[in-house]
């Protein structure tokens, strides 16, 4: 069917401690806030930018700090945030694994619909 080549496959990706007892994982939305204090130098600049609460942004990062077991931001208050070396690793990481996995996803889908 020529109107399924016209769709695209998609994988969500999650990174998760298995020994963490939390249900917090890394994936889309805290790789975009992490990305977004790369690129913007904040968390509170990041959350904005998604049109996200600081305070429910703040959450969701000790969350996944916690699951994950290390730090993913080093925070210096009113002078913003950066991220630590693990979590420009992880981001770094997870982006090429998601890229990688959705290029497959994409290519086998299509050989699927041929």
């Amino acid at each position: 069917m020529r109107s399924l080549d016209k769709l695209n496959a998609s994988v969500k990706l999650s990174i998760r401690n298995p020994r963490s007892k939390s249900d917090s994982l890394f994936g889309r939305g805290i790789a975009e806030l992490c990305r977004g204090i790369r690129d913007l130098g904040s968390l509170n600049a990041a959350a904005k930018s998604m049109g996200m609460a600081y305070s429910k942004a703040w959450r969701i990062v000790k969350d996944t700090e916690e699951a994950l077991g290390f730090p993913l931001l080093n925070r210096d208050g009113a002078h913003g945030s950066t991220l630590t070396p693990e979590g420009h690793k992880l981001l770094d990481a997870y982006t090429a694994v998601s890229e990688l996995l959705n290029a497959q996803a994409q290519k086998e889908f299509l050989k699927a619909v041929e």
